[in-house]
């Protein structure tokens, strides 16, 4: 079911990628007829895409520096709390979060002053991977779905060539789970299993994975980005609140974000629907409250790709108040944990949302 189509150079430009060059996108991938997961670029732009400010790039090198001292001896990343070790740490989770925290800013395993510690994190990814014998890994499908984004931005860019197979191998497998596990209405939950059901938090996090593996060179069916649409339309969007809800219709801050994202990247950028819930998203008044928003990280890590997705006026207005905000909520440690014991997601998602405008990882980019 799966076809290899791949087209990435790994060459002396990786040099000028570490110091901070800007770089043209990943080469375009062979798209297969009438499956639209990332629609064509705007001919011309409708506004100046912000500049990552001096702040910005300083939080980041902090929070990059946070994760290099926070890194497990056998290379993951993952909750400190001893009452969740093992994969109740979401270490898949934490450490696929924590390598896309790295390649946002153009670090990748094997390179630059990071090389080692990304190398170590990438093996231990691999490693589970051989370890597992489904190719399903961690907690919830939520793992399932971050590990397949940080093997599909991977492949073709680290030092060793050997690991492009072993790479592309954990890949093919993962994505087999994601498409087997899709419900008959089209969205995912939990277990990877398609009896499981299906809610819009979850069903937004794999299907940007799948959109992820696309553009790495994984053929996703037609079949399984209509099936996603039809959820999200029919079955989670609630056109009175004009957003989407976490388990059939209604509205919360973070299923909208993840919703208006997952819609844009199945091809349904300009859908009336989409454009609703984009509207309601952009006027959601607790949006940037910490206080307001429980899932700020969570909800921010979507709302920022989903305005990419929208055009760069929206994605103008959007950054900088993102990016105030997280500068603001910055640890003195350089992390974004509130607590000690957090979940390892805060300081990765908050990296990734301010490095945006590097572009560098192909599906956030539009």
């Amino acid at each position: 079911m799966i076809n290899y189509r791949k087209q990435r150079y790994i060459t002396t430009a990786l040099s000028f990628l570490l110091a901070g060059a800007t770089v043209a996108p990943l080469a375009a991938q062979e798209t297969p007829a009438n499956a639209p997961l990332v629609a064509a670029a705007s001919a011309s732009a409708e506004a100046e895409a912000p500049e990552m400010s001096e702040q910005a790039e300083k939080a980041i090198e902090r929070g990059l520096k946070f994760l290099i001292s926070s890194q497990n001896k056998d290379g993951s990343w993952s909750s400190k709390d001893p009452k969740k070790a093992g994969d109740g740490g979401y270490s898949i989770a934490g450490t696929s979060l924590a390598l896309m925290a790295f390649m946002v800013e153009g670090h990748f395993p094997g390179f630059g002053p990071y090389g080692n510690a990304l190398d170590r994190a990438k093996d231990y990814l691999l490693k589970r991977s051989k370890d597992s014998a489904t190719g399903a890994m961690g907690v919830k499908m939520y793992e399932i779905g971050l590990y397949t984004i940080a093997m599909s931005e991977l492949w073709g860019m680290t030092s060793d060539p050997d690991d492009n197979k072993e790479i592309q191998v954990a890949l093919e497998r993962v994505v087999e789970v994601i498409l087997r596990s899709q419900s008959p209405l089209g969205g995912w939950r939990y277990a990877p299993r398609p009896d499981a059901g299906q809610d819009t938090s979850v069903t937004a996090m794999v299907f940007v994975s799948l959109a992820s593996a696309r553009e790495a060179g994984v053929l996703v069916p037609t079949e399984t980005i209509e099936r996603l649409t039809g959820y999200l339309r029919d079955q989670a969007f609630d056109e009175q609140r004009g957003g989407f809800g976490y388990q059939g219709k209604g509205y919360t801050i973070a299923c909208t974000a993840g919703g208006v994202y997952a819609a844009q990247l199945a091809g349904n950028r300009d859908a009336e629907w989409v454009q609703q819930a984009l509207t309601t998203l952009e006027n959601e008044p607790k949006m940037f409250s910490r206080k307001e928003n429980g899932h700020f990280y969570y909800s921010h890590y979507y709302a920022m790709q989903a305005m990419v997705q929208a055009g760069e006026e929206h994605y103008a207005r959007w950054y900088p108040k993102i990016s105030e905000a997280l500068i603001s909520l910055q640890q003195p440690n350089g992390s974004w944990q509130e607590k000690e014991l957090d979940y390892p997601h805060k300081t990765p998602m908050s990296i990734i949302i301010l490095g945006t405008p590097n572009r560098y990882i192909p599906v956030y980019q539009r």
